[in-house]
C-alpha cells in the first residue's frame, strides 16, 4: 500500500505565510530553539499532512504548539 503525502502544495504554501509573520511568543521560542542552540535542530512552521505545527524537532519526534491570543479570534462551529 503506497504511503500518504506527508504534504500537500496548499499547506505548504499556508505555511511560508506564517513563517513571515510570526507572533511574539514564536520569536521569543525560535530564539532559544534556532541554530541548534539545544543541540537538536528545530523546523518553524513544519507542514505534515494538513497539519502545521509551530514548532517540530524530527530527529527526536517532538512538535511544540503555543497557543496564544490570535486563538480567541478564531470562530467556534
Amino acid at each position: 500500500m503506497p504511503r500518504p503525502a506527508r504534504r500537500n502544495a496548499k499547506t505548504k504554501h499556508y505555511a511560508a505565510e506564517l513563517r513571515r509573520e510570526p507572533t511574539p511568543a514564536e520569536q521569543k521560542l525560535w530564539a532559544a530553539l534556532c541554530r541548534d542552540q539545544l543541540g537538536v535542530s528545530f523546523r518553524r512552521q513544519h507542514a505534515i499532512g494538513r497539519y502545521i505545527p509551530d514548532f517540530v524537532c524530527i530527529q527526536k519526534k517532538l512538535i511544540l504548539e503555543l497557543d496564544g491570543g490570535q486563538h480567541l479570534e478564531q470562530a467556534v462551529i
